[in-house]
């Protein structure tokens, strides 16, 4: 999720750990927490792109990361507020749940996270978009409401344990929602005769109402939206995977790890003489039919020291113009 949300999350959580006894320090170091995990996205200065793409939401993000540095987090933390009244334990305890609740949470977005490394094993949920304001807003507003309160009250306690409440409520009515998405995808497909492989999907950006789907249709995907206003069936686009224009370069390792990242949702595509590896998890940045510009995409360069991955280049104009026909087509069909 994004960091504001992550933070609000991590108060919410030092709060109810250790709140009542040192106050909104408890909130303040909950908060720190909430936003340790997602500083390996600075190894994106170190290392080249795939890898720093495999290392986000990895070690960091894992409840072993938790476990171990909770305890040397607290310890810190007990030597600067010596005076607090809250010992080693209490301090690990609170870091333990402010590092640990991060990963969980990221665990429903479409990225997914890796919470049990070093077992390759990413739990993606895939039932809520990594900002939404349905999410984050009342939780913001409660956590606000209860730090306003006196410390140890019952009203604080109160305000803070309806923020975690609130928050996990509607996380648990977006998996509700993905499924009843879900049937209506499947018997679409059924009505339709479409015969297909696999189905993933997951909702649009900033709302739980229009959900997108991606089928694996043999040797193309068909990719389809749906929302709760719809009154029309479901119209599906049919997108060539293109696998064969890898050419030799499917061997390489750098592309066999882009795959594995993929999960194996990508397509390839070829404009002049450069070939495009793109992640269709994420989904095509418009919903225009005749747009074929992926939000993930990333250019293979042949280079005199080997394959080089970059990632292609996004415009604030694509993702205006995205929002605006999203909020058009949420309305329904």
């Amino acid at each position: 999720m994004d960091s504001l949300t992550q933070i609000v999350l991590g108060a919410a959580v030092g709060e109810a750990v250790l709140g009542k006894k040192v106050g909104s320090k408890a909130a303040l170091y909950g908060a720190i927490a909430g936003t340790i995990p997602d500083l390996d996205m600075l190894s994106a200065y170190f290392v080249d792109l795939v890898t720093y793409t495999e290392w986000h939401r990895g070690f960091s993000h894992s409840i072993l990361f938790s476990l171990l540095m909770a305890p040397i987090f607290g310890w810190l933390i007990s030597k600067i507020e010596r005076k607090s009244g809250a010992s080693y334990k209490d301090w690990s305890r609170l870091m333990f749940w402010g590092l640990f609740t991060h990963p969980l949470l990221d665990a429903f977005t479409t990225w997914g996270t890796q919470l049990f490394w070093p077992f390759d094993l990413r739990l993606a949920f895939q039932n809520i978009f990594v900002i939404d304001p349905l999410y984050t807003l009342p939780f913001l507003i409660f956590l606000i409401m209860a730090l306003r309160q006196k410390r140890g009250s019952i009203k604080r306690r109160k305000y803070n344990n309806l923020g975690l409440i609130v928050s996990s409520g509607y996380l648990l009515v977006s998996l509700i929602l993905k499924g009843i998405a879900y049937n209506r995808f499947v018997e679409n497909l059924d009505i339709q005769g479409v015969s297909y492989q696999e189905i993933a999907i997951r909702p649009t950006a900033f709302n739980t109402i229009l959900w997108t789907a991606n089928i694996d249709a043999g040797d193309a995907y068909l990719i389809g939206d749906y929302s709760f206003f719809d009154s029309k069936p479901i119209k599906f686009k049919s997108y060539p995977k293109n696998h064969e224009l890898l050419g030799n370069l499917k061997a390489d390792d750098k592309v066999q790890r882009l795959i594995a990242i993929s999960e194996g949702w990508y397509i390839i595509t070829k404009a002049k003489s450069t070939i495009y590896f793109n992640d269709l998890r994420f989904g095509i940045l418009s919903t225009d039919e005749k747009e074929t510009k992926y939000i993930f995409s990333y250019l293979l360069l042949n280079k005199q020291n080997g394959l080089v991955v970059q990632e292609a280049p996004k415009f604030a104009n694509d993702a205006k113009s995205l929002f605006a026909k999203l909020w058009i087509r949420i309305k329904g069909n």
